[in-house]
């Protein structure tokens, strides 16, 4: 009750409208029945298929030039014959094959031609009589009488007395393309269910016909729903987001035969997420959200799709991961699907369980997905009960492809950029043990393996540098798992190269000392790294790194932000702590842009990172030590082409002025 008043009553005690909101949000989150019924992957699609319909939407006629891409509704016959006449395939000229017998270059065949030539599109006017001849280009219609054409080759032309002289015997229907030879009137020549592309283009125009029959395309309705969502181009409030599940969506339904249409972004306000989720089920034929499925105070669709109508929701809550909160529904006789916020969650359900449903709308078959056979290098834990779908990178082992998975979250956006394809641990495995096979399902059309990966610590200068490998026709792909990561990855024949800034606390040096026999490493180039704060921050201002470490330490409401364990600047920051464990200590984020971010963001006070990214976020800089960014390798690969080609870009004078435009001393030469 002291909610309402205080002690005394007083009204100055009482909440503020957003206290008061907030609450009857809370109270609302409270009531409200989540997750009705968990259910199986296989269950949840058997329920979706049954309530909803996959087949083919009605026909629509579009225009000829508006056919690429689409689905045929119907077989389609030729209402001509093509070609529509016997037509010459040569040049030459039309003539009896029966007055060319017996001839020979000793004894031509002489032949009168009729006064007329027949280009393309001219119609005879003179039929071919015994003993002449019609001159005739390639495609012109056959006239009357003539049975074959002889080539210009084969005969000797009087001009004086228009004759010419056939050296050769000419035998009936040579170089004569007859009428429908191609496609003959009323001949089926393409079938339903075929995807148009320019070859089928080509054969409609050939037939005459302006327009085609095809499978109405899905109009699916793309719904974002958060409060904190933003639409891209638009102004970055604090605590907000950008909204990239509906631009992903609305790419994937285009691109998988739907035509989709962006209805924007929706509060977490039951009332006009009811009024919105209306509007997009009337004209619509599926309508998809993203957001609101889980549990919090904003997730309201679920309420209102059971107040929608019969039958309403057929899932809510799939044994996956990521993806658990999927709600799956019918409203109107209009399928709806909520997919949860994040966007690898959101990705991953929407291609199980939307695209089956908007390429079967479109006429498309199903997609035919490519896999790669790979194994597992390390042991990769699952929870027992749900099926996890884990996304990876293609690297070559030492006996085959090795599947790599990305150490990101459900909440990543560039997973499904970073990752080659996913592979699944059944929901009845804990895990796959290390050297299992996998089937790694490729994304995308087109995604081939790397020619060299790069795993290890982050760095811009090395995005330069993939973008220069780009320039030379290879291709490279960087995982980010930290330094000791990545020459643990180098250790298991993972990747090509291990980028890393390890100090070795023995030796003082960085890198060199910790590499295994046969190893060898590339210098890479040198980055600052200090400690970063907030301008003004008097515990930094004027004093050197180390005292300013000292004074935030001596300060109890001070809060630092740390890295992540095996990261090279973890080891800086240990060394620096001397065995303290202050405010902060276990926020370890993977990141120089993360430590950044929250000192800049006053979630942090001071942290550990590189100049380059203190300057972009505008904060203070203490340094500290110069690091050393290096590249290891195994001994005796470097002679593959895209090693040898990165290799040699550390040493380029384009390389050396890339990084130091970004604020990096290049080194040189490989050792």
């Amino acid at each position: 009750m002291g909610l309402v008043s205080g002690p005394q009553g007083n009204p100055q005690d009482a909440p503020d409208r957003d206290t008061e909101d907030f609450i009857r949000r809370l109270a609302a989150a409270a009531r409200q029945e989540q997750f009705l019924t968990v259910v199986s992957r296989e269950d949840a699609l058997a329920a979706f298929r049954a309530a909803v319909p996959h087949a083919a939407l009605a026909p629509e006629m579009v225009p000829l030039a508006q056919a690429l891409g689409r689905v045929l509704a119907g077989d389609v016959a030729s209402p001509i014959d093509v070609p529509p006449f016997d037509r010459a395939l040569v040049d030459g000229f039309a003539l009896r094959a029966a007055d060319t017998e017996g001839a020979a270059p000793s004894q031509p065949r002489r032949l009168a031609l009729n006064r007329e030539i027949l280009a393309c599109g001219v119609a005879p006017a003179l039929p071919v009589a015994p003993g002449t001849a019609t001159p005739i280009a390639t495609g012109g219609v056959i006239p009357r009488g003539a049975d074959a054409v002889v080539m210009v080759e084969q005969t000797e032309f009087d001009e004086a007395s228009l004759v010419i002289d056939v050296s050769a015997p000419v035998r009936p229907g040579q170089f004569v393309g007859y009428a429908g030879a191609d496609m003959a009137l009323g001949e089926t020549v393409l079938r339903k269910g075929l995807t148009i592309t320019a070859r089928e283009i080509g054969m409609l125009a050939a037939c005459g016909l302006a327009a085609v029959p095809v499978v109405r395309r899905p109009r699916v309705a793309i719904l974002s729903t958060g409060d904190e969502l933003v639409a891209p181009g638009s102004p970055l409030r604090p605590g907000a987001i950008y909204d990239s599940n509906g631009a992903i969506v609305a790419a994937s339904v285009a691109e998988n035969g739907g035509e989709p249409v962006a209805l924007g972004i929706v509060r977490d306000d039951e009332a006009a997420l009811e009024e919105a989720l209306r509007g997009a089920l009337a004209g619509h034929d599926l309508v998809v959200l993203s957001g609101g499925t889980s549990k919090g105070a904003g997730d309201v669709s679920h309420r209102i799709l059971g107040q929608l109508g019969s039958p309403g929701i057929l899932v809510h809550g799939v044994a996956l991961k990521p993806g658990k909160p999927l709600c799956l529904a019918v409203a109107q006789n209009t399928p709806v699907v909520v997919l949860p916020g994040f966007p690898t969650s959101a990705m991953f359900t929407f291609h199980e369980f939307v695209v089956p449903l908007i390429r079967a709308l479109a006429g498309l078959p199903p997609r035919e997905e490519q896999a790669v056979a790979a194994c597992v290098p390390q042991r990769v834990p699952s929870e027992l009960g749900r099926t996890e779908f884990v996304m990876a990178s293609l690297g070559r082992g030492p006996e085959g492809p090795v599947a790599l998975p990305l150490p990101k979250g459900s909440g990543s956006v560039t997973a499904f950029s970073q990752a080659d394809g996913f592979f699944a641990i059944p929901a009845a495995r804990s895990g796959l043990e290390a050297g299992e096979a996998v089937s790694v399902v490729r994304l995308g059309a087109g995604v081939r393996m790397p020619d060299l990966t790069i795993v290890g610590s982050h760095c811009v200068g090395l995005d330069r540098l993939v973008g220069l490998l780009a320039e030379r026709g290879f291709t490279a792909r960087t995982v980010w798992v930290g330094s000791a990561g990545g020459l643990a990855a180098l250790r298991r024949g993972e990747c090509d190269l291990a980028a890393m800034h390890l100090l070795d606390p023995e030796t003082g040096r960085y890198n060199a000392p910790l590499l295994d026999d046969g190893m060898r490493l590339a210098p890479g180039w040198r980055r600052l790294q200090g400690v970063v704060f907030r301008e003004g921050d008097g515990r930094f201002e004027g004093r050197s790194a180390e005292a300013g470490i000292a004074a935030a330490l001596a300060e109890p409401d001070s809060v630092m932000v740390n890295r992540n364990a095996g990261s090279g600047t973890r080891l800086l920051v240990d060394g620096l702590l001397k065995g303290a464990r202050p405010a902060g200590f276990w926020n370890q984020p993977r990141s120089h842009n993360a430590v950044a971010a929250a000192v800049a963001q006053g979630r942090a006070d001071w942290g550990v990172a590189i100049a380059s990214v203190a300057k972009a976020y505008g904060l203070g800089f203490r340094p500290l030590t110069e690091e050393h960014y290096d590249f290891a390798y195994a001994g005796g690969t470097e002679d593959r082409p895209a090693l040898a080609a990165f290799l040699s870009l550390l040493g380029a004078l384009e390389t050396a002025a890339a990084l130091e435009k970004l604020g990096f001393t290049p080194v040189g030469e490989a050792r």
